[in-house]
């Protein structure tokens, strides 16, 4: 082996190192990402099976507003979409991305591999950079296969329909498409939270489900500070405050006030998380 001056083996480049689209495929041949995946695309099935038991005399549920966003769910494809999109915002999709960005290093770690890979060697900046990068997109693909599963599954069984809402005027179809695309947009940017937060623990524990756990685990806690109206102020400095600001974008006219102030708290808080992240692994003794 022929070694440089600055010790380095020669034809060695950093930047070479685990390639993205190396570490792209190895996280789709596991397992988890198999399931997460399929379940993005099988739960608007799921709801669309559901809503043909629906025999429309319950009128138990009929005056609720869950059941007037059903009936609105069953209006057309757009509508269904925003159902579904309604039903997984603030649950199944914050499990999701922690389930991506919380198994990144964590799950190395407990199956001893981690240290292995910073020998080939890959720097551990680069190492972070890849897997925080390669959970991003694996994240929104699970957004767009959910949205896109349920577009196309609504609109074959309800048709092409324009879109209409609770808190706005009937949109037509082109639209209401744009605007589903923009509320995709920014619960992506709110996602961005769970993302730094998961990731953040990923680096500190060797316990993936910890790190999938605690990330969620903390969202729930911060949307239960937010309903406690006696926090005042506070409330807007928490990270759930704003994460169903997106229905502004479906108003009419379209209200982006805190949309804006939703988009500068989630970069925030997720580039705080990733900062620590990688201060601390850059720094912390691998030993797993």
């Amino acid at each position: 082996m022929v070694v440089t001056d600055a010790g380095e083996a020669r034809g060695y480049r950093p930047s070479a190192t685990m390639p993205f689209a190396a570490e792209f495929r190895r996280q789709a041949s596991r397992r988890r990402t198999q399931l997460a995946l399929g379940f993005m695309v099988l739960l608007p099935l799921i709801i669309l099976i559901a809503f043909q038991f629906n025999s429309g005399g319950d009128d138990d549920n009929g005056n609720n507003e869950f059941a007037s966003l059903v009936d609105l769910a069953t209006s057309g494809g757009l509508n269904f979409t925003l159902f579904s999109i309604f039903v997984s915002a603030s649950f199944l999709l914050v499990v999701v991305v922690a389930l991506f960005c919380g198994d990144t290093v964590a799950s190395e770690a407990s199956w001893g591999s981690l240290r292995y890979l910073l020998a080939i060697p890959v720097p551990r900046a680069r190492l972070l950079t890849v897997k925080l990068v390669v959970a991003l997109a694996y994240s929104g693909l699970a957004l767009l296969l959910l949205a896109g599963t349920a577009l196309l599954a609504g609109t074959l069984r309800y048709g092409w329909s324009p879109l209409r809402s609770t808190v706005a005027a009937e949109l037509e179809p082109t639209e209401g498409l744009l605007r589903l695309l923009a509320v995709l947009g920014y619960l992506a940017v709110v996602l961005l939270v769970v993302a730094g937060l998961a990731f953040l623990l990923s680096v500190i524990t060797d316990a993936a489900l910890g790190a999938v756990g605690g990330a969620v685990l903390l969202w729930i806690l911060s949307s239960i500070l937010d309903q406690i109206t006696a926090l005042g102020a506070l409330r807007d400095f928490l990270p759930t405050h704003f994460s169903t600001a997106w229905l502004g974008l479906l108003s009419t006219p379209v209200q982006t006030d805190d949309v804006v102030r939703g988009c500068i708290s989630a970069i925030s808080y997720a580039t705080l998380f990733w900062g620590l992240a990688f201060w601390r692994f850059t720094r912390k003794d691998i030993t797993s």
